[in-house]
């Protein structure tokens, strides 16, 4: 997938002209992520297609990936093209617009929405600065990784954030590979090793993927590779244990299973530094590494703090309050990881994870068309269902709520990875239907058969 690239736009802008429906009540979505794209896709459906509003997704990618998996494509193991979703086309089929480009600000009181110009890869512009008038706005643009300002993060690391930075880290892993095979001296101490900073779900996951694929690729031909002593993944995480915001039974039963793969956990370690050789930590240990990922921490991305006054959180996400509603903005609203919202009689807000984006826009979609008739929104009400971690072919495990009331059930294995999967399968089926998801299951399930585990190229 080609990049989006984008410029500053300037300080004068223009609206462009709307058409024939310019009565209609305007609904902009900025961010194609899981609660985005569910949301444009519902309302487009019932509200689009019948003419009874304008729906618009704002979006700086021209594909959606379901982020919990980016670790899968990072390893190899997921083919991205059987898996994204056009926004073009998915907007064609649903009923809503689609508008390319990154927003780089907003007007409130012209209420407007503003979008930078996009390059190609040779700098030749596709679309211009844009601006689009709105009625109602939606920002889901999700969070980005937080480097907390160490020094070489930026330079010798990758996040995984993007698909693009998932398929890039694992082009670097192949190389990597491929690299030290031709090479006439044997493979040198680090030039392999694997390290991830962040032992949260994406973190942790990846390390169990990387156990496998890595496996995979040294075998198709490239035996001068010692996958047990040549390839090591060290996990690394700042908390007294991994996982450290699901439940320590997790934890543990996680941490069980990356040491029988011999992935080497280090928690209590802060880093202080990556660099070109490897991550130099606190408490002076240096761990070789010319592979590293860092999953430690996220914050919204620097434009929701430049967004005409909004209020945004110490981790710089957008306020809201019980309605999704912007603080200061009752027309704006903010889902997913974009938002902060402490919900009543709790003391921390509702965490970054796919299913909170799922209820906040299957709330929105009833709330919005509530809002059309000019009746007052109600408010959300987050319900926990439980974490999984999937750990590839080796294990998965987690937790359900609301098997027993007040309590969890814990779960790992076969049932453990159904649950994890269908997760997914929820989503799928809020974007296509029934029908569509299971002939795309079943082609899946054919063509695995027929093409090589890991991805090697």
């Amino acid at each position: 997938m080609n990049e989006t690239k984008t410029k500053t736009a300037p300080v004068e802008k223009t609206v462009l002209p709307v058409g024939p429906e310019s009565d209609l009540h305007h609904i902009i979505i900025v961010g194609g992520g899981v609660g985005g794209l569910e949301l444009a896709t519902r309302l487009g459906d019932n509200l689009g297609k019948r003419g009874k509003a304008r729906i618009s997704l704002i979006e700086k990618g021209r594909t959606h990936i379901w982020k919990p998996l980016l670790h899968e494509i990072a390893a190899g193991s997921m083919d991205v093209g059987r898996h994204e979703v056009a926004y073009q086309a998915q907007g064609y089929w649903h009923g809503f617009q689609f508008r390319y480009g990154e927003m780089t600000g907003i007007d409130r009181k012209k209420q407007l929405v503003y979008l930078a110009a996009t390059y190609d890869e040779d700098g030749h512009e596709i679309t211009p600065v844009r601006s689009f008038k709105y009625d109602t706005l939606v920002i889901a643009i999700g969070c980005v990784g937080n480097a907390f300002n160490t020094p070489g993060v930026m330079e010798h690391a990758i996040m995984l954030d993007t698909p693009e930075q998932a398929e890039r880290f694992n082009r670097r892993l192949i190389n990597a590979c491929v690299r030290a095979y031709a090479q006439d001296e044997p493979v040198r101490p680090g030039q392999l090793h694997v390290a991830i900073i962040g032992a949260g779900a994406t973190g942790t996951e990846l390390s169990a993927e990387l156990h496998h694929t890595a496996r995979g690729v040294v075998a198709f031909g490239l035996d001068k590779i010692d996958p047990e002593n040549d390839i090591k993944i060290t996990l690394v995480e700042a908390a007294d244990r991994i996982l450290p915001a699901l439940p320590e039974r997790i934890s543990e039963a996680v941490a069980m299973i990356l040491r029988g793969l011999k992935v080497n956990i280090k928690t209590g370690s802060r880093v202080t530094e990556v660099t070109a050789k490897g991550v130099k930590l606190e408490n002076g240990d240096f761990i070789p590494s010319k592979l590293v990922v860092w999953a430690a921490g996220v914050k919204g991305p620097d434009v929701l703090a430049e967004l005409d006054g909004l209020e945004v959180s110490r981790s710089n996400q957008l306020v809201v309050t019980q309605t999704l509603q912007t603080t200061r903005d009752p027309n704006i609203f903010a889902i997913g990881d974009s938002a902060y919202l402490v919900p009543e009689g709790a003391d921390a807000p509702i965490p970054p994870r796919a299913q909170a984006a799922h209820q906040e826009a299957s709330h929105l979609y009833t709330e919005l068309q509530r809002r059309l008739q000019g009746e007052p929104i109600s408010p959300f009400r987050y319900r926990d269902f439980g974490s999984l971690v999937s750990l590839g072919d080796y294990s998965t495990v987690g937790s359900l709520m609301g098997f027993i009331v007040g309590k969890s059930m814990f779960i790992e294995g076969l049932f453990a990875r159904v649950m994890y999967r269908s997760l997914y399968k929820m989503h799928e089926m809020a974007l296509h239907g029934p029908a569509k998801v299971t002939l795309d299951t079943f082609a899946r399930l054919l063509t695995r058969r027929t093409e090589p585990e890991v991805k090697l190229h």
